[in-house]
Formats: structure tokens, sequence, C-alpha cells
């Protein structure tokens, strides 16, 4: 059983790794149909970056109070909410909105299952689990 609960957990480092290489491949595009500047495209992965810095600096007491499993389940679905919200954004103000949730929810699941997994496997497991991050960085 726990075999397959770390294999869930490598998968979900694998769709954690997908998003994060979509911005700087589809902001050429997107900037030109929302009529912005190249440069912007700063302003929405800084917003990210720092929602995710936000959420890792308070993950620990949030982890204390609700537990992994909540705060992974939670997290996950307000980063999958915010990427929803990206593929119906048609303004530059919108993307800025949705990259908060998606960046405090992502932050939130790299931490509580980084948390998790350096708690209860061995050390081997974390290099494997970025490993998979990777994976779905490139894809």
């Amino acid at each position: 059983m726990f075999s397959l609960l770390l294999a869930l957990i490598y998968v979900s480092f694998i769709s954690l790794g997908l998003p994060d290489s979509l911005l700087g491949s589809a902001w050429p595009q997107m900037q030109e149909s929302l009529g912005v500047s190249l440069s912007l495209g700063g302003v929405i992965s800084f917003l990210i970056t720092a929602s995710t810095i936000l959420s890792s600096l308070v993950s620990h007491q949030v982890i204390q109070r609700f537990g992994t499993g909540a705060v992974t389940m939670c997290s996950v679905a307000l980063t999958a909410l915010a990427l929803f919200g990206f593929s119906l954004s048609n303004s530059f103000f919108a993307l800025c909105l949705w990259a908060i949730p998606y960046g405090l929810g992502a932050g939130s699941v790299d931490a509580a299952l980084n948390n998790f997994v350096a708690l209860h496997c061995k050390a081997k497991h974390m290099s494997w689990l970025h490993c998979f991050w990777g994976i779905g960085a490139t894809g």
C-alpha cells in the first residue's frame, strides 16, 4: 500500500512540474493576443513565485493543523482551479489574479509532499521525487 502512495506522490510531482515551464513557452503568443508587453510575463512569473514562497513559509503551521492529506487535497484543487482560470482569462489583470492561487497551491503541495517523503521515506526517494518534477517541467 505504501508503494502505491509513493507512486502517487511521484505522479503528483510530474503534474506539479508540468505548468512550470508553460508560461515561458506560451507567453509570446499570449501577450500578443492580450495586447500587452512581452516583459509583463515577468510580473505573472513573479506573482506565482512570491505566492509559492509565501505558502512555503506558512506550510509547517498549516500541515500541523490540518494534516498532509488535507493540505495536499486542497492545494491540488486550488492549483487546478487556478490553471482553469488561466485558460479562461482574457486579460492581463485576470492572469495576475489567477497567478496568486496558483502559486499558493503549488507551494503548499510541494512543501506538504516534500515533508511527507522526508519523514517517511529513505533519502533516495527525495531525489527521485525531484527527478519526477523535472520530467514534468520538461514535458
